[in-house]
């Protein structure tokens, strides 16, 4: 995407990214610091968000604040005592970006272990749908939150053998687009979902290990579309899903 940010794109407004600590998450979280926002780092472990802490604290952005959190095991109590330190801490989120997933096998349905299927659910799904429904409130409470979910091409059009990663992205575009509807005009929220595409990432290379990662978009190399979709630019778009190229 051909999108120029303004430096202060971001700034005053607080953003949660889950899944901070690697790949795109990462990238994120440290370009919407570097555009002015008070970042809030959720990811499983501690230890990277830490590093990623570091790196926003050299910029010289807003000092981050760090949420260690699995979400293969987070329930909602967890993450309602989550939204009240939110609340006490910053009074409102300005923006939610879904990350954090979980690949999990490539084997067919009828082989799959049925527990490693709940956890992966649980991550890609249930653990978004939580936080979504329970993180609402503080994003009511800003003038213009963006909410973003983060899909596949698996997501839109289910392949075979991926498992629960493409069954829990296509209910994920769902519970978006349904929130799109049940937000607009009804709220300052808007609601997107980015696609990334083949990205040069630890879960790419997983998921595909003969390929070439050389030949694959960094994650910087999205960072405009997340940026125009995190800032204030995208307030009239709502409902959309929007592929990186």
């Amino acid at each position: 995407m051909d999108y120029q940010a303004p430096q202060d794109l971001l700034v005053n407004k607080v953003v949660l990214v889950t899944g901070a600590g690697d790949g795109i998450g990462r990238v994120a979280a440290k370009t919407f610091a570097q555009h002015g926002a008070t970042l809030v780092l959720l990811g499983k472990t501690t230890a990277k968000l830490e590093q990623v802490y570091d790196e926003i604290q050299a910029l010289g952005a807003p000092e981050p604040g760090i949420v260690p959190m699995d979400l293969a095991r987070a329930t909602s109590e967890e993450i309602g005592q989550l939204a009240a330190i939110l609340q006490n801490t910053y009074g409102r989120l300005d923006g939610l970006l879904h990350n954090a997933a979980q690949l999990g096998a490539r084997i067919p349905v009828e082989h799959y272990d049925i527990n490693q299927w709940m956890t992966v659910m649980q991550v890609n799904f249930h653990a978004t749908f939580m936080l979504s429904r329970l993180l609402l409130p503080l994003l009511r409470q800003s003038p213009a939150a963006s909410l973003l979910f983060t899909s596949s091409s698996v997501g839109s059009a289910p392949k075979a053998y991926w498992g629960p990663y493409a069954v829990s992205k296509y209910a994920l575009e769902g519970l978006a687009k349904l929130l799109a509807e049940e937000l607009d005009n009804t709220s300052q929220i808007r609601v997107n979902i980015i696609n990334p595409g083949a990205t040069r990432t630890r879960m790419r290379a997983a998921a595909y290990p003969n390929e070439n990662p050389a030949l694959l978009k960094s994650a910087e190399s999205l960072m405009p579309l997340y940026l125009y979709l995190m800032g204030d630019d995208s307030q009239a778009v709502n409902g959309e899903t929007l592929t990186a190229s």
